[in-house]
């Protein structure tokens, strides 16, 4: 069973609170918050579940050789330098084994079909062009701009970067449709080249969920268009994931129905990604991270908990954790259930984190 390389903590930076779920103790509820300011109608994602992209190429006999290539690297996604009806709209979520979760969105006229992960830690839209001819784009849905009859080209050129994969391509405007609200004129970027680490993702595309300030490409992202255009009632989104096949995105409202108790609030530090403080992390007691506070990024693209390396390293040696081949960290299957909890406190409340949440069980 794998840690993920640098076990789930979150150390960058974010505005989220995180809810308990009706049936756990763990925090499965995400909300993010841009404002408190009132507008028109809410939609509902709803997000599709499914497992590791790492599985595949291991299935294929590949893992070796991606993997000595295709390292994470989350710097480089955290620090781009380096490297009108009042109506709620639900898109559902899909959940691949825990690690990615996506949902279906429409782009043209007519439309294209395309899953993308809505992503708090990037601000841009995009999905595989049939330009392009990389082995990833070939293997997703590709978005062809002379089927749309509300394509809009342009001359500029954008290059993303994120913690495994990276895409280059064109930026254009069309319409794009969630859960069947329509954003007329969004800005999107259609890849024409990706790296091999996508090949092996479930979805096509990324839709980001970040401030704008974090937009590669410099357009608005698609929440703050639709809250723009008055098109939802709240200036806020929520997002909830869980194990089951319930994970929803909801811009411009919260589902009750999805927690217990109440909600709890963060500030935001930084208006970039959604960045917050962590008073500190500890186990059984003692704190193992954070000593002093730090900044950390709530990132729903992220299926790990990232870290400088010091803490990190001290969490894994006390779960007894192993590097591997890899240098994935690895602890036994049967250990779970005797493991401590992580216990995240921010704002003053505790958020324990058991090692069912914090370990990836993975298939090897």
């Amino acid at each position: 069973m794998h840690l993920k390389g640098m076990i789930s903590l979150v150390f960058f930076s974010y505005f989220p609170l995180l809810f308990k779920t009706r049936n756990s103790a763990t925090m499965n509820l995400l909300l993010l918050f841009i404002s408190l300011t009132v507008s028109q109608a809410v939609i509902v994602v709803p997000l599709i579940k499914t497992t590791s992209p790492r599985n595949v190429p291991r299935d294929h006999g590949r893992l070796d050789a991606l993997l000595q290539t295709q390292t994470s690297y989350l710097p480089g996604k955290y620090s781009p330098g380096l490297d009108q009806t009042e109506a709620v709209s639900t898109e559902r979520l899909t959940n691949y084994m825990d690690n990615e979760y996506f949902g279906i969105i429409d782009i043209g006229t007519p439309p294209q079909q395309f899953r993308v992960v809505f992503d708090t830690g990037s601000a841009d839209l995009w999905v595989p062009s049939v330009s392009c001819t990389s082995e990833a784009c070939v293997n997703h849905q590709r978005f062809n701009p002379q089927l749309s009859s509300t394509y809009k080209s342009t001359n500029q050129r954008v290059s993303i970067s994120y913690g495994t994969g990276s895409m280059d391509g064109a930026l254009g405007y069309d319409t794009v449709t969630v859960s069947g609200l329509d954003d007329l004129k969004q800005g999107l970027i259609l890849s024409e080249a990706e790296s091999i680490f996508l090949s092996y993702s479930h979805f096509d595309g990324i839709l980001g969920l970040g401030y704008p300030a974090l937009s590669v490409s410099g357009v608005a992202p698609i929440f703050d268009n639709l809250w723009n255009e008055r098109r939802i009632p709240l200036d806020l989104f929520s997002v909830y994931l869980s194990s089951g096949t319930d994970s929803v995105v909801i811009f411009g409202g919260i589902d009750s129905s999805l927690y217990t108790g109440s909600l709890q609030w963060v500030p935001v530090t930084v208006q970039k990604y959604w960045q917050i403080t962590i008073d500190s992390i500890t186990i059984n007691g003692q704190v193992v991270a954070c000593h002093d506070g730090c900044e950390a990024i709530v990132d729903t693209g992220t299926s790990v908990i990232a870290g400088h390396q010091e803490p990190i390293s001290r969490i894994q040696g006390i779960i007894a954790a192993k590097p591997d081949q890899y240098g994935l960290f690895t602890v036994s299957c049967d250990s779970i259930s005797s493991l401590p909890d992580i216990v995240v406190i921010i704002n003053g409340i505790q958020y324990p984190l058991p090692a069912a949440a914090y370990i990836n069980q993975v298939r090897l």
